[in-house]
């Protein structure tokens, strides 16, 4: 299945990365290699791709850049590569938003599947009590939102083949990873099966808790358009992605918030 990300940009494979329409910007690529994201593992001695996943932090259309600026709105790209890491699928570190200075909050993401098939893994915590967990099952095209504060990470759900995803970001975006990797990586991990299935294992530094697995839910309380790409209802409405920079207006629906 093809996915129309709504701007011109297509990934690249042989290296990782992105090409860029006339009509649009982005950067060179940030890679993340395997060194870097060990300490996340279950297996940090494990074996896999020198570069896991290469990052375009604020692409678009030329002409919406001042919008989101002012807006401090992003929009970023990730492509994995294919593969495993160890007996784990290819995967990001697990990390929790750090809170932004012109907000006081630690921003949501919203994800968008390009290619690919993949997981979205989230929990409330990161202290010893994760409480809730979930595990998004997500097909190209569609749309995941991770709530602020909650630790999470993006699992490629099939080793055949590369992922490539978009996501609305704070433009005064970064990451905290101590909580994170003081455990061990998150609560939960994912391992690939001689199947190429994902099973899921318990980390024992974390006190017991429950996994719930589930597709994507509606969103439409965030302004989700189903089959529409988040680029597109952006370009239609600049301000119907403006509480993943301002979360606060959104306040009440993530205090009931369901992934």
């Amino acid at each position: 299945m093809k996915f129309d990300p709504g701007f011109n940009i297509e990934p690249l494979v042989n290296p990782l990365g992105f090409n860029y329409g006339k009509d649009c910007f982005g950067p060179t690529v940030e890679n993340r290699t395997l060194d870097s994201i060990r300490k996340s593992l279950m297996d940090p001695n494990c074996d896999g791709p020198e570069i896991v996943y290469s990052i375009a932090m604020d692409v678009g259309k030329i002409e919406h850049l001042q919008t989101l600026k002012e807006k401090m709105l992003l929009f970023g790209a990730v492509t994995y590569s294919a593969g495993k890491l160890g007996k784990e699928p290819i995967r990001s570190q697990g990390h929790i938003h750090r809170k932004s200075s012109h907000s006081g909050w630690s921003p949501p993401e919203i994800y968008e599947i390009w290619t690919g098939n993949a997981i979205i893994y989230m929990q409330e915590f990161a202290n010893d009590n994760p409480c809730k967990c979930f595990a998004v099952y997500a097909e190209t095209g569609d749309v995941v939102i991770v709530p602020p504060n909650w630790a999470h990470a993006t699992i490629s759900a099939d080793q055949s083949q590369p992922l490539t995803f978009g996501a609305w970001c704070d433009r005064e975006y970064g990451f905290e990873y101590d909580k994170v990797r003081a455990h061990g990586g998150l609560a939960w991990y994912p391992l690939v099966t001689d199947n190429g299935e994902i099973s899921w294992h318990s980390n024992p530094e974390y006190e017991k808790s429950d996994l719930i697995k589930k597709n994507p839910n509606d969103y439409s309380q965030f302004g989700i358009i189903k089959g529409e790409a988040v680029y597109k209802t952006f370009e239609k409405n600049h301000d119907v992605f403006q509480y993943v920079s301002k979360p606060y207006l959104k306040e009440k629906e993530w205090e009931v918030f369901i992934p």
